[in-house]
């Protein structure tokens, strides 16, 4: 599949379903309730959180596969191989919807038993941008589903004392400005440093009606955040939860 000419398309929000319940224990064993809606159809739909942050915020239809891989990536006796694999495999079905909401054409091709089968084609224009260093971790999941797809990088940093980010690096494809931008940050606290790599991408000619940040894990905050900030961008992400699991980057790469 030539995914590194897809396109972005505008992102339905779909119909209500009914809402499933996700259980989150804190410290004093007491447990928090995150509602999170599941379609029947199997596709994509918005939480609760819709209300405070608006329609731009989608997250994965929820299912026991993807609860027993939030389950190992938060459980601190996760070893790290363990850790490394179910954090691939949750990146890789959060690349795989990312690409699904990519603009299609349909198409008929001739089978080897000379038939002809109606089906479709992504159309063309797009990229993949990660956010050094826990972003990088979801270059494989897209390069896996797209082999040739182009992808750039920004290194951007947070002081400790001011939370306040700045841009170290970033290198782009010449044409960015032309593409559709699946922006890789797999997860979501404060939202300060993605909106400096968005402010970024803009600088570049990107609109952000035509970026998709692919997320694992945000925070209520960090997802409004972004969204106050550029109200056209996307969010696709698995959870939204007051506690976000930012040992991430740590953990996958072995510096933890």
């Amino acid at each position: 599949m030539p995914c590194h000419n897809q396109q972005l398309n505008n992102v339905n929000s779909g119909q209500e379903h009914p809402m499933k319940q996700v259980r989150f224990a804190n410290n004093s064993s007491s447990s928090s309730v995150l509602p999170t809606s599941e379609a029947s159809d199997g596709s994509i739909q918005t939480d609760s959180n819709q209300d405070t942050v608006g329609p731009q915020l989608k997250l994965l239809p929820l299912n026991d596969q993807i609860r027993e891989l939030q389950t190992i990536i938060r459980d601190k006796t996760t070893s790290r191989g363990d850790f490394v694999f179910c954090a691939d495999r949750l990146i890789r079905l959060v690349v795989e919807e990312g690409l699904n909401q990519l603009p299609y054409s349909e198409c008929t091709v001739t089978t080897p038993t000379g038939y002809k089968y109606e089906g479709v084609k992504f159309e063309r224009g797009n990229c993949g941008v990660s956010i050094m260093r826990s972003g990088e971790a979801m270059e494989q999941g897209l390069r896996d589903c797209c082999r040739s797809i182009r992808i750039g990088k920004i290194l951007i940093q947070s002081d400790e004392e001011t939370q306040k980010a700045k841009v170290f690096y970033a290198k782009f494809p010449p044409d960015v400005y032309r593409r559709k931008v699946l922006l890789m940050y797999p997860i979501l606290s404060t939202g300060n440093t993605v909106i400096e790599a968005v402010r970024v991408l803009i600088e570049h000619g990107v609109q952000p009606r035509h970026i998709i940040l692919l997320s694992l894990f945000s925070t209520p905050h960090g997802a409004k955040s972004i969204i106050q900030e550029f109200p056209d961008i996307t969010i696709l992400t698995t959870e939204v939860h007051p506690v976000a699991p930012t040992h991430f980057g740590q953990r996958y790469f072995g510096t933890d």
